[in-house]
């Protein structure tokens, strides 16, 4: 028999296939993806560099939305704010595949590429360089976090019995629009404010 015309394996359908294990289940293995491959495990070894290299793949994947554009306009904290937004939209798409990359050291380049714009625009406002991934951290931890914040349920706390607890049931009662928008909103704002107190000090 001859070749086929279309490859049946390359690094595009594994990333993919993994990105569609993750958002079902939370997790994947190479054979797991073998198998939705219709391939031998051994076959998917020859394209990547074992499962580390699958993450990294796939954190490329979710990372090509995130838009970087903000990063080179107006001012640190405008531009930090606007990345945060995009940032948070991407992996808000997969939020079952934040546990494991998080677990999971960044070496994709194009992923590291963007975290040196970012670093690049903290320097050039003033922050000192020993606080410049502190500020990066506390916005990954802000925006992590809300993307997990968007798969959950819109009513997180279920009250059989308002008199057990009326002030909660009243909290609830007076929200109004996006409960997890809002509060992203709240943190981002209070991230950068005491940013803005670190570049002052």
């Amino acid at each position: 028999m001859g070749r086929p015309r279309t490859a049946l394996l390359d690094r595009e359908r594994i990333t993919a296939t993994a990105l569609d294990l993750l958002d079902a289940q939370g997790e994947f293995s190479v054979p797991q993806i073998a198998r939705r491959l219709g391939v031998q495990t051994g076959s998917v070894y020859h394209h990547v560099d074992g499962r580390d290299g699958i993450v990294e793949l796939v954190r490329e994947r979710i990372a090509e939305a995130i838009d970087t554009a903000p990063l080179d306009a107006g001012p640190w904290d405008t531009a930090l704010a606007g990345w945060a937004r995009s940032y948070r939209a991407a992996f808000g798409a997969h939020p079952r595949a934040i546990p494991l990359l998080m677990a999971n050291p960044v070496r994709a380049p194009r992923v590291l590429e963007q975290y040196e714009r970012a670093v690049a625009l903290l320097l050039d406002a003033g922050f000192a360089t020993a606080d410049v991934m502190v500020v990066i951290t506390a916005l990954e931890n802000v925006v992590l976090g809300s993307a997990l914040d968007l798969a959950a349920p819109q009513a997180m706390w279920e009250i059989a019995d308002d008199t057990a607890t009326p002030r909660l049931a009243e909290a609830l009662g007076a929200v109004h629009g996006s409960r997890t928008d809002r509060a992203f909103d709240l943190a981002l704002e209070g991230m950068l404010v005491a940013a803005r107190r670190m570049l002052e000090d």
